[in-house]
């Protein structure tokens, strides 16, 4: 087989291509359901248990650390050994600790393998994008994009709708067996239909394990950190994280084949601002929810099902954009597609910073549309604009460091809505008393998230006139 194996390959059908699309549309839409889905199973899990709050908490906090610091590493080893083998075999243990969660019998046996779960995890996240650029020509990759975005946020969507009936009428174990079950579609297809298609790059060393580790402690520490706010552990947590990422850059800068190529941030200008773009994007747009939940059932006195519904429009409005902006990114610059976007989202971001204790539920839905809109329109370009700014060989790390980015920027938006919070409001319960607080703090987050978008348009904007798309 060789190295690399062009797109234009005669070799790869049009069914193969589609193949490829399906199987990483699905390996999205899977693990951002689980992760939208498993919050509402915690109640369950800890009556059953007995169990902490606390506790409880790491059930999604550790699939998400293990995640993080896998993600990179994951990139790299489907570069070398493989983008479809690395995927499948993710799929595996995707599948595999999914139906193993459901048959844990003890917290602490159900947090083991929902540790290895999130191995499962970094991989479709790392690796699913990297595979439609692979199999995808640049004339139609912005379309093929699109759909696996889109089915990222029908996940998101259905995460909490679905997996709550599942939890409410099958249990949370079953919840579990569906995720695991779902993914033996993949493994199906992957094992079974694809065993032919197959892009990898040529070693010129081994594989950089010192790299893989130190990276993996100080993003570990990065997103505990962030998590902890404004707690001290949490600041020390933050500049361990800083230190550790320092450090891996100086490991990477030596490493004979390193885990991630250094120069694609010091000599690719649009590589790298296209990723700082995608990290402060999700960085003011993440805890929108969050936020708006608050506002809705504190300051409005919404009961959770009727604050649902109203959160749920702007996912909605993801999902038909995401699909539009792929195609609309074969077209046109996918650099000023993805500026628009952060542009339209800012707009969104601004309304929710004059939010009032009677303001309409109308303007509500509104600005969520337009912040809806305005991400969806942003993540499918901003995702071609950086892949397409690299060498094949760097497809698959690529994907992860900007995956890596996105995961980064959603635990810096929760961890600056909760430090304002923290400030505003204090740590203890919301009484009606701190209902005015609350929304000054929610308006508070909402202006800085505002800042951090308008930084993230400048450096969306940053690139050539004409991006050379290969």
């Amino acid at each position: 087989m060789p190295a690399t194996k062009p797109t234009s390959e005669p070799g790869i059908s049009s069914w193969e291509r589609g193949l490829v699309l399906f199987i990483s549309a699905l390996g999205g839409f899977l693990v951002t359901f689980m992760t939208s889905a498993v919050n509402l199973a915690l109640p369950r899990i800890g009556e059953e248990f007995h169990t902490s709050a606390v506790t409880l908490s790491w059930v999604s906090l550790v699939y998400m650390l293990v995640s993080g610091a896998c993600l990179l590493p994951m990139g790299r080893l489907g570069d070398l050994y493989g983008r479809v083998r690395v995927f499948n075999y993710g799929m595996v243990g995707f599948c595999l600790f999914a139906v193993a969660s459901a048959l844990a019998p003890s917290i602490e046996v159900l947090l083991v393998f929902r540790a290895l779960h999130g191995v499962g995890l970094a991989v479709g996240s790392a690796i699913s994008m990297a595979l439609v650029v692979s199999a995808y020509p640049p004339e139609s990759r912005g379309r093929a994009l699109g759909l696996v975005v889109a089915s990222v946020y029908v996940g998101l969507s259905l995460g909490p709708v679905v997996g709550g009936l599942i939890v409410h009428y099958l249990g949370w174990r079953m919840l579990f067996v569906v995720t695991g079950v779902l993914g033996l579609f993949n493994l199906g297809i992957g094992f079974g239909k694809l065993r032919g298609v197959e892009w990898r790059e040529p070693k010129t060393g081994p594989f950089d394990v010192a790299g893989a580790a130190v990276y993996a402690v100080g993003f570990v520490c990065l997103l505990l950190g962030f998590s902890l706010l404004p707690e001290v552990l949490g600041v020390a947590l933050l500049v361990v994280g800083a230190i550790g990422l320092a450090a891996f850059l100086r490991v990477e800068a030596r490493a004979a084949d390193p885990l991630l190529n250094v120069s694609l941030f010091r000599v690719n200008r649009v590589f790298a601002f296209a990723n700082l773009a995608a990290f402060l994007q999700y960085g003011a747009t993440s805890a929108m929810v969050f936020l708006l939940s608050l506002y809705l059932q504190y300051n409005r006195s919404l009961d959770a099902q009727e604050a649902g519904l109203v959160l749920v429009t702007g996912n909605v409005v993801q999902v038909v954009c995401a699909s539009i902006a792929g195609r609309l990114a074969d077209r046109v610059s996918t650099r000023l597609l993805a500026s628009l976007g952060l542009g339209i989202s800012v707009l969104g971001l601004v309304g929710f910073a004059f939010l009032g204790a009677d303001t309409a539920y109308w303007y509500v839905v509104v600005m969520l549309c337009l912040v809806g809109a305005g991400v969806a329109t942003f993540a499918a370009p901003n995702t071609h604009v950086v892949v397409s700014s690299v060498e094949a060989s760097y497809v698959g790390i690529a994907s992860a460091i900007l995956a890596a980015m996105r995961q980064a920027g959603m635990n810096m938006s929760q961890a600056v809505a909760t430090l304002v919070l923290a400030l505003e409001v204090g740590r203890t319960a919301i009484q009606p008393a701190d209902h005015p607080q609350l929304l000054s703090s929610i308006r508070l987050s909402f202006l800085i998230f505002v800042v951090l978008s308008v930084v993230g348009v400048a450096a969306s904007l940053v690139g050539p006139r004409r991006m050379l798309r290969t």
